[in-house]
């Protein structure tokens, strides 16, 4: 005889007796900063990045970096530029951490342009933790 549809099928038990657990029980564990990163909506985020961060990271950044940095607006300001970027907060973490180990060989007008631009980046960041 078949089981009837509208009835939920009944447990499966092995022949000790042990029930069958629905679902996969070898999925990996997620660490905690990695589920906030799932989690999170990948929504665009509007930066500046400094003029001469953006010199540095044409010459040393990996591809993808590049490639935002092409894509981006340079925007005229003085005598320097920036480029806005348009990119999800992961890409501007990124581009961050590209250009902390460049700024470090380079002089001092990269490293406050480091700052400015990682400050920025924080306040992004900040908003986004408290949800304003």
């Amino acid at each position: 005889m078949a089981w009837p549809l509208w009835l939920p099928a009944p447990a499966r038990t092995s022949a000790a007796g042990a029930r069958d657990l629905p679902g996969p029980l070898d999925t990996p564990l997620v660490r905690p900063g990695e589920l906030d990163d799932a989690l999170a909506p990948q929504v665009d985020v509007v930066l500046d990045v400094p003029g001469r961060l953006a010199d540095l990271l044409r010459i040393a950044g990996d591809e993808v970096v590049r490639q935002a940095l092409v894509s981006g607006w340079n925007i005229r300001r003085g005598p320097g530029y920036s480029v806005r970027l348009v990119a999800p907060l992961a890409l501007h973490r990124a581009v961050l951490e590209q250009s902390a180990a460049a700024a470090d060989s380079a002089g001092p007008a990269e490293r406050k342009a480091h700052r400015v631009y990682a400050a920025r980046v924080a306040a992004v960041q900040a908003t986004r933790l408290h949800g304003a």
